[in-house]
């Protein structure tokens, strides 16, 4: 069967649906294509179920941070089962309420993989489908680790459908999946190693503070490999052996379970994207300023698949999601901006940062003030027991904006957005110093950071 729209989506995940229920608002006829359930990685694999499990280890590590401060510890601890029976009842539904919304918005759609067979025609199944374009936002994949056993590792979407928690678990990789994951098991009762190949694990956020985690981290049980390379993964039989090499040794870890954790790439290696001449590069589909493909004008991108240049993230690809739709429908006219984003890893405690690195911004040649401290003996982190907690601040010397900040600790998740804020709206860090806030809140801590 061959069907004949104006526009073509591929993948429904955020920025997908945005694209497809903005089109079609505009009376555009719309057809959207996805291989897996319909609803993409942040609501099925990725941010929505991880913070239900990154929910309950917090509740169980706030309370045994309080043993002896007021709150009984008694029995409590992770039932795996019980909380993933609960995962479910937000990850369950989505697939089926997620195509019944596009249904019922007059967007049809397909189920199968979609491969491009022309510039601005796609197969799927049996059936083909044209269009005046064609939106590419198929979200990321882990990547190819390239090693002898790669068929025994569990990924990261996997591990967010265990039924049951296994008692040892190898992380490959040092980056925010491992580490959410890790803080999770560990406190789940695993026992966690973590094997980064890199010289430090988190290699996007502040250093001085990825320190203080990784102590924190250590602190629960984990272990945590620096300058560790996985070279093969042998299976035993119920038994995992991860093979890795330092400088300076060769170790094998005995596991029950190896997790992905090592990054992950665009979603686009089966779509056939030559036919369509549209080209890509190591983070997605290449790009103009406007989302559209360099080298095809009837395809643009959005999301993960994109190679934007802004970070791959859920709120990103919303607004990605919502430039494409504009431009298709009025030609094109709205830019990607450089905006500031603000990026967390969901550890206990939380780690977030926005804007510029102290590196970043050096590099730069920028004149700015830096004020930094651990925060442990705060009040908002004392009156939790957390002794984990820190910040760095950068501020412009001439013109008082917030060049980036960075925060461990206590609901910093939350006051990064904050942080993204201000500079988002170009407010000075005079303004914020003197700005009253409710107390006591860590919100209101704010004013000491600048």
């Amino acid at each position: 069967m061959r069907d004949h729209f104006d526009l073509i989506v591929i993948g429904t995940g955020t920025a997908a649906s945005t694209v497809a229920h903005e089109c079609r608002s505009a009376g555009w006829e719309t057809a959207i294509v996805d291989s897996r359930p319909f609803g993409g990685t942040c609501a099925l694999r990725g941010c929505d179920p991880k913070k239900v499990l990154v929910g309950a280890a917090d509740v169980l590590d706030w309370v045994r941070r309080m043993n002896q401060r007021g709150v009984l510890r008694d029995s409590s601890r992770i039932d795996w089962t019980e909380l993933m029976r609960f995962k479910r009842t937000f990850t369950d539904p989505v697939p089926k309420t997620s195509e019944q919304s596009l249904a019922k918005a007059g967007i049809k759609t397909f189920h199968g993989r979609a491969r491009f067979t022309h510039r601005a025609t796609i197969a799927v199944g049996n059936d083909v489908l044209e269009a005046r374009h064609i939106v590419v936002a198929t979200g990321a994949m882990p990547r190819k680790l390239g090693i002898p056993g790669e068929d025994f590792v569990t990924t990261s979407e996997q591990f967010l459908d265990l039924d049951k928690l296994p008692k040892r678990i190898v992380f490959i990789g040092g980056g925010y999946i491992s580490f959410e994951f890790a803080h999770v098991a560990a406190r789940a009762g695993a026992e966690v190693t973590i094997l980064h190949r890199g010289k430090r694990p988190l290699e996007g956020f502040d250093p001085d503070l990825v320190n203080l985690l990784v102590v924190r981290t250590k602190r629960l049980g984990a272990r945590v490999e620096v300058d560790a390379e996985v070279g093969a993964i042998e299976k035993s039989d119920e038994t995992l052996a991860v093979h890795c090499s330092t400088a300076s040794k060769y170790k094998r870890c005995e596991t029950d379970l190896v997790i992905h954790g090592a990054g992950r790439v665009p979603e686009i290696g089966d779509l056939n994207l030559v036919a369509a001449g549209v080209q890509t590069e190591q983070h997605g589909v290449r790009v103009n300023e406007y989302l559209q493909s360099v080298s095809n004008p009837a395809v643009y991108a959005a999301g993960d698949a994109a190679a934007s240049g802004l970070p791959p993230l859920t709120p990103v690809a919303a607004y990605e999601g919502r430039i494409v739709a504009s431009n298709l429908l009025k030609g094109n006219h709205r830019k990607i901006e450089p905006i500031p984003v603000p990026t967390v890893v969901f550890t206990i405690p939380p780690l977030g940062a926005v804007g510029l690195s102290e590196q970043a911004a050096r590099q730069k040649g920028l004149r700015f003030r830096v004020k930094k401290e651990d925060t442990s003996a705060w009040y908002s982190s004392r009156r939790v027991s957390e002794e984990c907690s820190g910040f760095k601040v950068m501020v412009e010397e001439e013109t008082d904006r917030i060049l980036g900040a960075h925060l461990l600790g206590p609901h910093a998740d939350e006051v990064i957005n904050l942080f993204a804020l201000a500079m988002q709206t170009e407010t000075p860090a005079g303004k914020l110093k003197h700005a009253i806030f409710g107390y006591p809140t860590v919100g209101s801590d704010v004013k000491y950071m600048v």
